[in-house]
């Protein structure tokens, strides 16, 4: 009784060192990924700098070369632009709905078609199974048939020499 308690105790402990190595291992990796991530987070602070940098320079070039009369007039300009592509946004949100509609719908259509060639395939199975044995019983009956015709040959053979003989007498 003791003997059992300890052994299982043995292999629980053996089962909590395996877990300690993988979880051990996981966290190594997730270490690993964690640093990843640090170095592409710190690339992106780098590159949203250099950007807004660059914004801040062609935002200064852009008030230098300006005339005053041309901000009224762009600003009706970039609000008409903006309301075309406002309504090119909503037409195009449109469109990509009727296209996950049509999706859902393929994938459901494959879902059923495929359902319904598996279970094709499984009466095909089946058949084909069917089939063989069949084939195997004409197999059999066939040389069933061929053994009775041999047979009836060599009767007949026997009886026409029976004949043959009881003529001859």
């Amino acid at each position: 009784m003791v003997e059992a308690d300890l052994e299982r105790a043995e292999e629980r402990a053996e089962a909590g060192e395996n877990k300690i190595v993988e979880l051990e291992e996981e966290l190594r990796v997730v270490g690993n990924n964690l640093k990843s991530l640090e170095l592409s987070e710190e690339k992106a602070l780098e590159k949203e700098d250099v950007f807004a940098e660059q914004i801040r320079q062609l935002d200064f070039r852009l008030k230098e070369v300006r005339p005053p009369s041309y901000s009224d007039d762009k600003i009706v300009e970039l609000e008409e632009e903006l309301r075309v592509v406002g309504n090119n946004l909503k037409s195009l949100e449109v469109s990509e709905e009727k296209a996950l509609q049509r999706e859902d719908s393929y994938e459901e259509q494959i879902r059923t078609i495929s359902a319904r060639l598996k279970e094709a395939e499984t009466r095909a199975e089946f058949a084909e199974r069917s089939v063989q044995k069949l084939q195997k019983e004409v197999d059999r009956l066939e040389e069933e048939k061929d053994e009775a015709d041999r047979k009836n040959r060599q009767l007949q053979e026997e009886l026409d020499h029976l004949l043959t003989e009881l003529n001859g007498v």
